[in-house]
């Protein structure tokens, strides 16, 4: 399912970033035939519905159902997709402490200091 642009194909992870951003502009829940539009026509309207089936299995996005179809939505903004990518990314190791380990080394300063911050403010929410 690699569509062609420009003589290149797309990939799969590219595909759905680009149906996700077309999702964000919407003015409200979007159907399937309203993205295939937005992008252009490119992409065969099964392969846009496969699209949004795939995100909705990651929950990238909902869907409710709106007469005999369904419209989508996104399930959150760009920083909450990219930290379900995280999550996911971690959940498939075994040995969690040793990748946040290597995670953290990998920080620079600033991200860091961010990420101690942002620990610490949960703790304060816990008491």
């Amino acid at each position: 399912m690699r569509e062609r642009e420009g003589g290149r194909r797309r990939g799969q992870g590219q595909l759905e970033a680009e149906v996700l951003a077309v999702l964000r502009e919407a003015p409200g829940p979007a159907s399937a035939a309203w993205v295939q539009e937005r992008l252009g026509g490119s992409l065969a309207y099964t392969t846009v519905v496969t699209i949004l089936t795939r995100l909705l299995r990651k929950g990238a996005v909902t869907r409710e159902k709106a007469g005999r179809s369904f419209v989508w939505s996104p399930a959150g903004d760009e920083a909450d997709l990219a930290a379900l990518r995280m999550r996911r990314v971690l959940d498939a190791e075994s040995d969690r402490r040793a990748v946040l380990a290597r995670f953290v080394t990998k920080l620079s300063p600033g991200e860091e200091q961010v990420l101690r911050e942002l620990l610490e403010r949960v703790e304060r929410k816990k008491e």
